[in-house]
């Protein structure tokens, strides 16, 4: 079967006014997520998005939890909790049809995974240095659920659209790589609020290895390069030790040609 493609075009066409049909795996990425949140809310279901959640368990075993936590829904309030999954549907659309299913899952859950990892051993360091137990405050509030698969898709729409425009609020023009930064900036701006470091952190692991995986190049150029800067090294520092180990004076050849000699 042939894969259905779609292309933003330069100039915008996102949001309301994208053409790109809605796929049906975000369809259900959106019912899952509003199901877990209205689940928080009773007490006979509350126990299973706990479960699902990432929570200091993990430390535990609980390690499904690297990859669950971003499908279930954060209490962030009624309305913006509503907002964050329209925000979700408008970039999570045309970025799914640009990659596939194959690429978009594997983007959410490779940098689902790396940012529950960075965001782990944060939280693991900042406990050891600071001489206090793992479950004594809140943490990853950040990162959980919709938040996280905003802050990746929203990082793959800014770059693979980088020159398209966005409107920040609705109401102000933005080329969409601003967005890059802006997460991290709003990211930061949550952090003084609720000082959660190891989220914030990880909403940062999770928005730098998208835009490292889907940018021009992407890493495997990154990696050729250093690589090839490190064997560059290697030799001149093969030919300065062959210089100082062999001595050689250049005197002039009998036929007008230079020649070495030991």
């Amino acid at each position: 079967m042939q894969r259905r493609t779609f292309e933003v075009p330069r100039g915008g066409g996102f949001g309301i006014g994208s053409g790109a049909p809605v796929p049906r795996d975000l369809v259900a990425i959106l019912a899952v997520l509003f199901v877990t949140y209205v689940m928080h809310f009773f007490r006979t279901t509350a126990a299973l998005p706990e479960l699902l959640q990432l929570t200091a368990a993990v430390y535990g075993g609980y390690l499904w939890q690297l990859v669950t936590y971003p499908f279930v829904g954060f209490p962030s309030g009624g309305i913006w909790f509503l907002l964050e999954l329209l925000v979700l549907f408008w970039f999570g659309r045309d970025v799914f049809w640009r990659l596939g299913r194959r690429r978009f899952w594997t983007r959410i859950l490779v940098g689902a995974a790396v940012a529950a990892a960075v965001a782990i051993g944060v939280q693991l360091l900042v406990a050891v240095l600071g001489g206090v137990g793992l479950t004594s405050v809140p943490v990853f509030a950040l990162m959980q659920g919709q938040r996280m698969l905003m802050a990746i898709l929203i990082a793959a729409f800014a770059t693979l659209w980088g020159d398209a425009t966005v409107m920040l609020f609705f109401v102000i023009p933005l080329k969409a790589r601003w967005f890059l930064w802006l997460e991290i900036l709003f990211a930061f701006m949550a952090f003084l609020t609720v000082k959660d470091l190891a989220g914030l952190l990880g909403i940062t692991a999770a928005v730098a290895l998208t835009w490292a995986f889907l940018s021009p190049g992407g890493p495997r150029q990154a990696w050729r390069s250093a690589r090839l800067k490190v064997e560059g090294w290697l030799i001149q520092a093969r030919l300065k030790r062959l210089r100082r180990g062999r001595r050689f004076d250049v005197v002039d050849g009998a036929e007008g040609r230079d020649r070495w000699v030991h």
